[in-house]
């Protein structure tokens, strides 16, 4: 890994958190300031246009008092609503600011974890959006970084917060349906497909460009990839899967206490070495487990994007539910969405009565990182938690560039039968960048 670590230094440098990763949650400390339910946090946003508006508008009740963007119109923009805060073109700026409790990061998935392990670095609690980083090595890091600095932090999987996921994991781990041992999970998405551009056209005065590849190889500026199209190039991201894969995964990763594949395979179209691809099945094994005294199987959970999805449906299911998940118990079926749920057969649950609610409902995504570093604690999202959820959609992209079913050890971070999927796991940062 270039401008990084090498396998066997990295390895010993994380194999020591691993095994209790998602096992129980981490010590967190407080903000570094003592603050009360009532203060304020003093945030610092990298990124300020997209989700990172979003963001600003969950938390514009606490103190905005950095902003961050290589787009100097978007972060003009930003600096209109917020004039106290002060600006910077260059994240690295931007940490070394002081009065900053905590640090949210909503840029292209290829500068998250350098900013992401500089905050946590700075001693910064931090909220970054999904997915946690652009490779496998890199979410790692940010992950044990976390984990070592004793922050709090919270992925960007919002949905994680409504109160539809919480009701469907209860029917789950109520066995409403059954042992589960096969679950689907699809998605209307579709980025990539396409051809490396070779026109060459002027970089916008109001973007540094430089700035915004950060730890990629130069290459020449072109629309096709900034501001929103870089989620089609592997340089920068991980097409559909990447984009929703923890979205849609969370949940049966919430319900079935999932933590790592042990096999995964991919089929798709014909792998193109600039572009992500317009369609994907990946099929993922996991290994049988015991949480919290529940004993649960061994689960295969099938993924599909760009119009695929799974032949269990009808073809009036799939009108309805262009995304969803499928739950497939022993006793019937669960079909889920963000939004609502349906036990299958209709017949079968006339008149059945939802389970009493057992999961709290949650105060906000973003307000329950915001109480946590105020008052101690942790978040449902945590790093610990959707770190191992970010890799197992990153390997999918991984098994599909190889061309093989890899057989995954989460302990050694490596596909013991395929060395060659290591040149996908691990990041390759220009000279100048490390996480």
């Amino acid at each position: 890994m270039n401008s990084s670590l090498s396998r066997r230094r990295f390895l010993g440098r994380t194999s020591a958190g691993v095994a209790g990763l998602w096992l129980v949650a981490p010590f967190i400390s407080r903000a570094s300031r003592h603050l009360s339910a009532n203060d304020k946090l003093n945030l610092g946003f990298i990124g300020t246009a997209g989700q990172a508006e979003f963001s600003l508008s969950k938390l514009k009740e606490q103190n905005i008092v950095a902003l961050c963007d290589v787009d100097e119109k978007k972060l003009n923009a930003a600096a209109q609503r917020f004039p106290s805060a002060k600006t910077y073109r260059d994240f690295r700026r931007l940490i070394d600011q002081q009065d900053i409790d905590a640090v949210i990061v909503a840029t292209p998935d290829h500068t998250h974890a350098v900013a992401s392990v500089a905050a946590l670095k700075s001693g910064r609690h931090l909220y970054c959006e999904k997915p946690l980083a652009r490779t496998v090595s890199e979410t790692r890091i940010v992950t044990e970084t976390a984990r070592k600095e004793q922050r709090v932090t919270q992925i960007g999987t919002q949905i994680h917060a409504e109160s539809n996921y919480r009701r469907v994991v209860e029917l789950v781990k109520t066995r409403a349906i059954g042992e589960v041992e096969e679950v689907h999970v699809w998605v209307a998405s579709s980025y990539g497909g396409r051809e490396r551009p070779k026109d060459t056209p002027p970089v916008p005065p109001n973007l540094d460009w430089d700035l915004w590849l950060g730890p990629v190889e130069p290459r020449p500026y072109h629309p096709e990839y900034v501001p929103f199209n870089w989620r089609n190039w592997w340089a920068f991201g991980g097409g559909s899967l990447a984009d929703f894969g923890c979205h849609a995964m969370v949940l049966p990763s919430w319900a079935l206490d999932l933590h790592h594949p042990v096999t995964v395979e991919a089929e798709g179209p014909p792998v193109h070495p600039e572009s992500t691809p317009p369609w994907l099945i990946v099929r993922y094994e996991f290994p049988g487990r015991v949480k919290e005294g529940a004993t649960y199987r061994p689960v295969k959970l099938t993924w599909y994007h760009g119009g695929k999805h799974p032949s269990l449906l009808t073809d009036e299911q799939f009108a309805k539910w262009k995304s969803g998940v499928l739950f497939v118990g022993q006793k019937g079926t669960l079909l889920a969405d963000y939004g609502r749920h349906l036990l299958l057969p209709e017949s079968q649950f006339d008149g059945f009565l939802q389970p009493k609610p057992f999961i709290q409902d949650s105060v906000g995504h973003h307000k329950e990182w915001v109480e946590a570093i105020k008052l101690g604690g942790t978040t449902t999202c945590r790093f610990d938690y959707s770190g191992p959820l970010t890799e197992t959609a990153l390997l999918g992209n991984v098994a599909f560039r190889v061309g093989r079913k890899l057989e995954w050890d989460f302990q050694q971070m490596k596909a013991f039968n395929c060395p060659q999927a290591d040149q996908y796991l691990h990041h390759h940062y220009r000279r100048g960048w490390k996480v």
